[in-house]
C-alpha cells in the first residue's frame, strides 16, 4: 500500500460531492441524509476483484436496505464504463459512481487516491445518518473486502 495515502479516519466529517451514476444520473452524498451511506471504493471497473467487490454490494442489497444503508460503488472510471460494467455484472440496484472528472476527485477528498499510478485505493467508508464517518477501512490491492464485516458493523450501528 502506498505510503502517501492518508484516508479520512472514523469521527471526521464526511467531505460531501457529487458523482455521475452507472447512468450519468447525479448521487449527491448530503442527498441521503437520514440514511447511512457505504462509500465502496475500487480501483477499476473490469477487473476480478473489483467485479467480485461491486457483485457483493448488489447481492446484499436487502440487507443495506433493511439497516437503512445506501451501498455505491466508486471508482476513476467514466460513467460509460461503470454503465456497460455494471450490465455485464448483472447489477441493477446498486449505484456504480464515477469519480472520473476532476479525475479522482472525491477519493483525494477521502485520502485514497494513489498518485503514483491515478487509482483508487480499494477502501470502505461508512457514514452514518448525520454525514460523519463511523467506519473506515483501507484493503490491499488484490484483497477482497469482507462485505460480512461491514454487515456486522452495520448491525452493531443500528443497536446503539
Amino acid at each position: 500500500m502506498p505510503n502517501n495515502l492518508k484516508p479520512l479516519a472514523v469521527g471526521t466529517k464526511a467531505p460531501d460531492f457529487t458523482l455521475k451514476n452507472e447512468h450519468a444520473e447525479d448521487f449527491k452524498l448530503s442527498e441521503h441524509r437520514g440514511k447511512r451511506v457505504l462509500l465502496s471504493f475500487h480501483p477499476l471497473a473490469y477487473t476480478g476483484v473489483c467485479s467480485k467487490q461491486a457483485k457483493s454490494l448488489e447481492a446484499k442489497k436487502k440487507a443495506f436496505d433493511s439497516l437503512n444503508t445506501v451501498a455505491v460503488g466508486i471508482s476513476v472510471d467514466s460513467h460509460q464504463a461503470k454503465e456497460a460494467w455494471a450490465k455485464e455484472l448483472g447489477i441493477k440496484n446498486t449505484h456504480m459512481l464515477s469519480d472520473f472528472w476532476p479525475h479522482g476527485g472525491v477519493a483525494k477528498k477521502y485520502g485514497v487516491f494513489r498518485e503514483e499510478d491515478g487509482l483508487t485505493q480499494r477502501s470502505n467508508f461508512i457514514v452514518d445518518e448525520k454525514g460523519k464517518i463511523v467506519f473506515a477501512k483501507v484493503y490491499d490491492m488484490d484483497e477482497f473486502p469482507d462485505i460480512d464485516e461491514v454487515i456486522n458493523m452495520l448491525k452493531t450501528l443500528e443497536s446503539k
